[in-house]
């Protein structure tokens, strides 16, 4: 039944290309030189991972899991002629740094001490992003996916990945959400380790797709431990979430007050989305929802949860999964405004009023982006089968409940 699933999945989405990450060689971790006089851009950022190392400097780190964790110091250079959203993958190794992102250093990093004097190093106003990748990633490719989006956005901040084990395999969607589970408390303590150092002022996490359930669970579980999540944790931002919607409503409350300011990045033609809601029984994931109808509408704007619909933006990826990064104005939004903590709405413009005023209203900030661009309404795309969706009672009373669980008898 499982791989009858599988193959229902592929021809569902009907692009096994995509979702298998080829087109581009693999290995690419290998650092190459900068040739004198050659004009790059370096994106310097320290990984933490709980990926197994693979014995190769090609790759540095495969899809299995390691039961303890590791740094490393990594550089990427980045082409100056590029169109902005996109990762120049090199078409055959090693990569030329003049056309394509490269990686110039890797450098283990062995205890926190050194982690630490890496951070201050590279301390960017004592701000702090920790990127977490989602579902089908190596490595290499979450490496690369920061370094695009630290350079495209124009952010000032200290880049950060958090990388775990993925399989990057289409089959793979099972395992990878296991080594979500798997690298929770690693990602919380790594936050938490984060947090203790005095030079850091402010922490944003970003989290994409099946890495938004990994952002969610370690944040739930910091606040289980001490009450809240850290205060230095100001934002959360989460892109094309994939998490059940009711799941999502009660990890945000077992986290406890007060909370980070939360961005969710929604469309409703998400194709990989679909593709997990197929999985998981055509249960609704977050990532899809249309934020401007009942009962998310008020639910999110009375939880204080701001939901920016990206459905009309137009980006490369087939999957519409990627727009967060891939749009050049919606990742410039994410570097100049949420990275900051500016809301997107005050007390004149609510997400009742639609999410095109919202977005409209920052284009000045980030450039071209446009209300008619980003978002009336639309019709959420349709599922294989019917089921029932979770009402607006549901929802609330996920949202408004106790954090502290309830006896299952009295």
């Amino acid at each position: 039944m499982k791989h009858l699933r599988l193959k229902l999945l592929a021809a569902l989405i009907g692009f096994l290309p995509a979702l298998a990450g080829c087109g581009h060689p693999s290995g690419v971790m290998q650092p190459v030189g900068l040739a004198a006089g050659k004009s790059t851009t370096q994106v310097d950022m320290l990984v933490a991972t709980t990926r197994q190392p693979s014995g190769d400097p090609a790759t540095l780190f495969n899809g299995e899991r390691s039961p303890k964790p590791y740094m490393t110091d990594v550089a990427v250079s980045i082409p100056t002629k590029r169109e902005p959203g996109t990762v120049q993958w090199p078409q055959r190794l090693p990569p030329n740094p003049a056309t394509d992102f490269a990686v110039t250093r890797v450098k283990q990093i062995d205890t926190i001490p050194e982690g630490r004097a890496w951070f201050r190093q590279h301390i960017e106003g004592g701000h702090a992003l920790v990127f977490i990748h989602g579902f089908n990633n190596k490595y290499e490719d979450s490496v690369f996916r920061l370094a695009q989006i630290v350079h495209d956005s124009g952010m000032q901040a200290t880049p950060i990945l958090f990388t775990w084990p993925s399989r990057a395999q289409l089959t793979g969607y099972e395992y990878d959400k296991e080594s979500t589970n798997y690298s929770r408390t690693a990602l919380e303590q790594s936050l938490r380790v984060l947090a203790a150092d005095p030079a850091v002022k402010d922490i944003t996490i970003l989290a994409h797709s099946m890495g938004t359930w990994l952002a969610m669970e370690s944040l739930r579980q910091m606040g289980i431990r001490d009450g809240h999540v850290n205060g230095k944790i100001h934002n959360v931002i989460l892109a094309s979430p994939d998490i059940d919607i009711q799941v999502f409503a009660k990890q945000y409350v077992e986290m406890g007050e007060p909370r980070p300011k939360f961005t969710i990045f929604v469309s409703q033609d998400d194709r990989a989305l679909a593709a997990s809601s197929f999985i998981t029984g055509n249960v609704s994931r977050l990532g899809a929802i249309d934020p401007s109808k009942e009962p998310y509408r008020s639910r999110l704007e009375k939880a204080g949860i701001t939901a920016i619909d990206l459905t009309k933006v137009k980006t490369e990826d087939s999957l519409h999964h990627g727009k967060f990064a891939e749009s050049p104005e919606i990742v410039q939004l994410i570097g100049q405004r949420l990275m900051t903590g500016q809301t997107l709405t005050d007390s004149n413009v609510t997400l009742g009023q639609g999410v095109a005023a919202v977005v409209g209203g920052t284009a000045r900030t980030v450039g071209t982006v446009a209300g008619a661009a980003v978002a009336a309404p639309l019709t959420i795309m349709e599922q294989p089968a019917r089921r029932q969706q979770p009402t607006g009672t549901e929802l609330e009373d996920s949202l408004n409940n106790d954090r502290q669980s309830k006896p299952l008898t009295q």
